[in-house]
């Protein structure tokens, strides 16, 4: 069994399980913890490989019943096993970050992660960043079916992000494109 974990709460049951296949996903999936933190979500991470440490994989996945785990979110890079193994052996919801791994630009990740048999749903979103952030999200959102709370702070980031995209085409409208730009700064 993996050593003892800690959840952002520890009065709180782990919420969400995040798993990455290398410590070099890590500075990504900060993303996917920082997401989960700004809706109070209990969550852990591991580091946990579908081909290095297999056994501690399916011990780890075992333990998610009696702690609580109702939605895990894997990431990993290349052939990027880790959330189909996980799948396979969990009834949960998984939801799989694609992460670039080499010079394939995260496509092959993509790929593997996409072509699951039938009947082993895995969950896939964008490769890295965005993909990190919106595992976050979509975790929130199946937690939000059960819990009214949580589906109102979803609902009011959204409404913050509208808000900010109206606050931006305002500055843009009132200054002009190149303006705009200037003021901004070089694109992200």
């Amino acid at each position: 069994m993996p050593p003892k974990l800690k959840t952002q709460n520890s009065k709180l049951k782990t919420d969400v399980a995040i798993i990455v296949g290398s410590d070099s996903d890590l500075p990504v999936m900060t993303r996917t913890v920082e997401a989960l933190k700004e809706f109070g979500v209990a969550h852990e991470v591991q580091v946990l490989s579908a081909h290095r440490t297999p056994q501690q994989l399916e011990e780890y996945i075992a333990s998610f019943g009696r702690r609580g785990v109702k939605v895990v979110i894997a990431a990993a890079g290349a052939a990027a096993h880790l959330a189909g193994k996980i799948a396979s052996a969990t009834t949960l919801p998984v939801i799989a970050v694609p992460l670039d791994a080499g010079g394939l630009g995260g496509l092959d990740a993509l790929l593997s992660t996409v072509q699951m048999p039938g009947g082993i749903p895995v969950l896939t979103v964008a490769i890295g960043k965005a993909g990190a952030t919106n595992a976050a999200l979509a975790a929130v959102e199946i937690l939000a079916l059960g819990r009214p709370q949580l589906a109102r702070k979803l609902a009011a980031h959204r409404k913050r992000m509208a808000a900010d995209v109206t606050r931006k085409n305002t500055a843009l409208q009132r200054l002009g494109v190149e303006e705009y730009v200037r003021k901004k700064g070089s694109p992200r």
